[in-house]
């Protein structure tokens, strides 16, 4: 339909149609086997419905525009890339073939450079030097001419390092504007039920207020972390589910009151809006008026009404139209369902962009493929030269085949790299863009999201076509821009990183301990030092998955009931009465989906293998004589007497073989050798405690079981596992303690990290304190003096 008109316009007494870049040197044999996606293919398509041959089409007179010299070197450069991009099926000739020699070549490239970069953010970084280069010649333009959205906003960012604006004629992205993502989150909240990640990202939004100062709201949001009421295992959905956490809040701690607060007002302003997106079927103008009233109530501030804030700026004025529009037009739609509108309001939100009205730089550009053809710049640089971005992956139709697109007349996919690749080539008889433009730059990067990248076909083939040749070093000569883009960010004399060996003073390092942190210190110094120094403990993630420390608290606790009511004999209903236990323990959490849906169905299969285990053992006369019981043991020392402590899960006395320590797992168990190594010292430990008399529950003697009982609930619901020689592991549990602690009562001994990790992969709550990744990469380990001595 549109060649149709052009052909009209043409046909008009004062029309005109320009053909830009039209190849008419091309032999005959190469333009009857042109293909979509040869930048030529869509004038030769033109011309077909014009029923014109090339040979009638005349000049736009090139002297009426350029001098003759620039004329000349344009015309050797248009006759290289032709022959660069002649079609697959008459390829092979000779450079010479083509009417330029090795003197053509290099002129036809004067002017002409290509850079590969590293990476993307080398790209971004050379781009912006060259601009920044431009701005040094009084009256000099440049422009950047990509596709590559990404690449252009890196480039914005580069060059505000020197306070230069540059405007780029895609604009940013609604979405992406500070008003546009406030909308986005705002919806996401409310639909995905006020999950953590999604609340926290509202709340803490620079436009969100609730009422008070942004900076109140967002320590209140903090707060609700650190309450541990988001971090940890998700809440139960709704408002409701954030009350019954704050509820459960085991501290009541001054400030409670205004977390509850804090509540009541959310569900205040998003009530209207939750309601409606729970409908099976409403329509898109009712949700968007209910969306626009509780953003409007979450930007409002102690100061300043909600739509003030919302709606100021640029990006509050082109979101206020974009919302605007959309009530208008919302009746076309119809009907929808409410958890929709959260993607509905992206889609129609992606095709809007925001441009500053004014404050951009005059003489530098980032312009998009087709402004491009219309414009010109004394240098322009084309970026993002990679298969997939310039030219694009073409993109299979969905519903119909190659062939059928042809037989209904429609464009291949391939059309599009045709017209990507006319970009390239053509030289706009008005002065424009592209690679005929008088002084111009190609980048790529070699790897694009870590991943090795594909040059432009292009590049690809007019390296072939002059390798060998004196244009080959023309068009690589960098001038040196590489040493320039590692000089910008280059500290100067770099400073290896090394292994941290914090050497605090001896009154300050850490007389007590438990037997988990001995196991932690043994393996991990600096954790032991983060940890009891600098009294910093790790926060647990945001929204959790259910993790084996919390199922092992819980099942733990109901195990600990069930002993406790019954320590001698076991009950006829044992199963159906730690059951029923198991139930009263996991009703407090019974409000959160993963603890019902992943660890319930666990704690019912472990159940089953404790009473069938536990049965076995009463019937050979075991009886439990304590069970998650407090031990303490001090241990003399020249610095003082260090505190050693544990909470036993279990201690048995079996009539055969005296008594017996264990511990219940529900996640990973030690092995033989671990414990033997000195990796998991924490049962040897609490053996030493018993034999010295440190459990008030039960009277000092020799220990000589250890025992692991794995508890996960899978495939094996439970399992066994003594380990051997339980007197060797406490004698050597002993000396590596005494060992240890009189070392760490030395001055010059340092907390070093990861001084025996059990597994190379394992990642600890201090590793990137300790900037593990920086110093293990290039063998800066310097000198740990932490390991060795088995505890």
């Amino acid at each position: 339909a549109t060649a149709d008109l052009l052909a009209v316009i043409a046909a008009l007494p004062q029309g005109a149609v320009i053909l830009p870049g039209l190849d008419r040197e091309m032999s005959d044999d190469a333009w009857a086997a042109l293909e979509p996606h040869h930048p030529q293919y869509g004038l030769k398509h033109l011309l077909d419905v014009f029923g014109m041959a090339r040979a009638q089409v005349p000049d736009w007179s090139p002297e009426t525009l350029f001098d003759a010299g620039l004329s000349t070197a344009r015309g050797k450069r248009f006759a290289l890339l032709s022959h660069t991009l002649r079609p697959a099926a008459v390829t092979g000739a000779a450079p010479g073939d083509g009417g330029l020699n090795d003197t053509d070549l290099m002129d036809a490239l004067s002017g002409v450079t290509r850079i590969d970069c590293p990476t993307q953010a080398d790209e971004a970084t050379t781009v912006a030097l060259l601009l920044r280069e431009a701005l040094e010649t009084p009256g000099k333009t440049a422009a950047l001419v990509t596709p590559d959205q990404t690449l252009a906003r890196r480039v914005q960012a580069e060059l505000a390092r020197w306070g230069i604006a540059v405007d780029a004629s895609a604009g940013t992205p609604l979405a992406e504007t500070p008003a546009g993502a406030f909308l986005r989150l705002s919806a996401a909240m409310a639909a995905e039920a006020f999950a953590p990640v999604p609340l926290l990202a509202a709340l803490k939004h620079p436009k969100a207020a609730l009422g008070q100062t942004p900076a109140a709201l967002r320590n209140l949001a903090r707060r609700l972390e650190t309450a541990k009421v988001l971090r940890g295992i998700r809440p139960a959905p709704g408002i409701a589910g954030l009350r019954s956490a704050l509820d459960h809040l085991s501290d009541r701690t001054e400030g409670t009151d205004q977390l509850h607060a804090l509540a009541d007002r959310l569900e205040a302003a998003a009530g209207p809006f939750v309601d409606l997106l729970a409908a099976r079927e409403t329509d898109l103008k009712a949700l968007a008026s209910a969306h626009l009233r509780m953003a409007e109530a979450l930007a409002e501030s102690d100061d300043a009404a909600g739509p003030d804030r919302l709606w100021s700026g640029e990006d509050g004025d082109a979101a206020a139209r974009f919302m605007a529009e959309m009530l208008e037009a919302a009746p076309a739609l119809g009907a929808l369902r409410g958890r929709d509108y959260p993607a509905v309001l992206e889609t129609l939100m992606a095709g809007r962009a925001v441009r500053p009205a004014w404050g951009a730089h005059p003489r530098l550009h980032i312009w998009g493929l087709l402004e491009a053809r219309l414009q010109h710049a004394d240098l322009m640089i084309l970026s993002g030269l990679n298969e997939g971005t310039w030219p694009p992956e073409p993109k299979p139709s969905p519903w119909m085949s190659r062939p059928m697109l042809a037989e209904f007349g429609l464009p291949q996919p391939e059309r599009r790299i045709g017209l990507t690749a006319h970009d390239f080539q053509q030289a706009g008889m008005a002065g424009g863009g592209g690679v005929m433009a008088g002084e111009v730059v190609m980048t790529r990067a070699e790897r694009v999201d870590g991943a090795p990248s594909v040059p432009a076909r292009w590049l690809l083939r007019l390296g072939n076509l002059i390798a060998g040749t004196g244009a080959e070093r023309t068009l690589t000569a960098e001038r040196g821009l590489r040493d320039w883009v590692r000089a910008l960010d280059d500290p100067g004399d770099l400073i290896p990183p090394k292994r941290p060996l914090p050497r605090p003073p001896v009154e300050m390092r850490p007389m007590r301990m438990s037997v988990t942190q001995v196991e932690k210190w043994v393996r991990d110094p600096y954790a032991v030092f983060a940890r009891h120094v600098l009294k910093l403990n790790p926060l647990d993630p945001i929204d959790a998955d259910p993790g084996a420390g919390d199922r092992g608290d819980l099942i733990h606790t109901a195990l600990e009931k069930f002993i406790d009511a019954h320590p001698v004999e076991m009950p006829p209903d044992a199963k159906r009465q730690l059951i029923a236990m198991g139930e009263d323990v996991f009703a407090d959490y019974a409000d959160r989906p993963a603890v019902r849906a992943f660890w319930w169905p666990r704690f019912l299969r472990v159940a089953d293998w404790f009473i069938e285990t536990e049965t076995a053992r009463r019937a050979r006369g075991c009886r439990p004589l304590a069970w998650e019981a407090e031990g303490v043991y001090e241990l003399p020392t020249a610095a003082g007497d260090f505190r050693l402590r544990c909470f036993a899960d279990r201690i048995d006395r079996d009539p055969a073989e005296g008594l017996e320590i264990i511990d219940y797992k529900t996640g990973r168990t030690p092995s033989q050798k671990q414990v033997e190594s000195g990796f998991s010292p924490q049962l040897p430990l609490e053996a030493l405690i018993l034999e010295r008399g440190g459990f008030a529950k039960v009277a000092a003697g020799e220990v000589t079981t250890l025992s692991y009982w794995k508890m996960s609930g899978g495939r094996e619901a439970g399992k066994e596992t003594p380990l051997k020689d339980a007197r060797t592991l406490t004698d050597e549990a002993a000396q590596g303690l005494a060992k240890r602690v009189v070392r760490f009562s030395d001055r010059a001994m340092p907390y070093a990290p990861r001084v025996r990790p059990m597994f190379e992969t394992d990642i600890g709550d201090y590793d990137h304190l300790a900037r593990v990744r920086a110093w293990s990469s290039v063998g800066g380990d310097g000198d740990g003096n932490g390991g060795g001595d088995g505890a």
